[in-house]
């Protein structure tokens, strides 16, 4: 069975592009139902359209609390047959009310290594704390920000020379490969919460692709087709 996903997103949509070109070469076993924004101007929209998922805009200035404005989300979604949820560049926390709606079943991409750097900026807080090393993360969403269990995460090298936007660009490329692996083990119902860890169940088959020495690190590896 395929994972009935619900892409929520605020801005360009690269992780969400990243999501249906997985899904269309099959390594990403999933039906993306509906993509969700809170802003009419995201592009993310537009590679949604192109791709002949539904979209749905929900302005957040519309509703009179984070609370209203879950329960339209909530409803979008359920209507769309959607049971799990991906936050992908998402400006919105969500509330109890929505987690508890779909436990254990949605999941946001941050960019940066957590518990280190959480936030909206979290590209820029690395380059301009001059870290040597940087990455992504794939965590449960839990009520805090950007602090639920970690699922995967990957690790590039920082330079002195770094911005945000050039460490944010190297980071982008681990996004676009880690954020489908870890819905892909979703999927599979293979991973498992017991307090702050997360634990992933061996495959029947499964080939890690671990990449050049230097390169990247990814914990746990990356398997084959991602």
């Amino acid at each position: 069975m395929p994972l009935n996903l619900a892409v929520l997103i605020s801005g360009s949509g690269s992780n969400l592009q990243c999501i249906i070109d997985r899904v269309a070469s099959g390594a990403l076993h999933a039906d993306i139902r509906l993509v969700v924004s809170n802003r009419p101007e995201a592009f993310g929209l537009e590679r949604a359209r192109k791709a002949g998922i539904p979209t749905v805009v929900l302005p957040h200035g519309n509703y009179l609390d984070r609370e209203d404005f879950d329960r339209a989300l909530i409803a979008a979604i359920r209507d769309h047959g959607a049971d799990a949820v991906a936050m992908a560049g998402f400006m919105r926390m969500v509330t109890p009310m929505f987690l508890q709606t779909f436990p254990g079943r949605v999941l946001n991409i941050h960019p940066a290594l957590l518990p280190s750097f959480p936030g909206t900026h979290g590209q820029r807080d690395a380059a301009d704390y001059g870290v040597r090393i940087a990455g992504c993360s794939v965590h449960f969403v839990d009520e805090g920000m950007d602090s639920g269990p970690i699922i995967i995460q990957a690790a590039v090298p920082a330079l002195p020379t770094d911005n945000g936007e050039t460490l944010g660009a190297r980071i982008l490329t681990m996004e676009h490969r880690i954020y489908p692996q870890a819905l892909q083990w979703l999927a599979e119902g293979r991973l498992s919460a017991k307090g702050r860890k997360v634990f992933l169940a061996p495959a029947a088959r499964s080939k890690a692709f671990i990449g050049e020495p230097g390169e990247y690190m990814v914990f746990p590896p990356l398997e084959e087709g991602f």
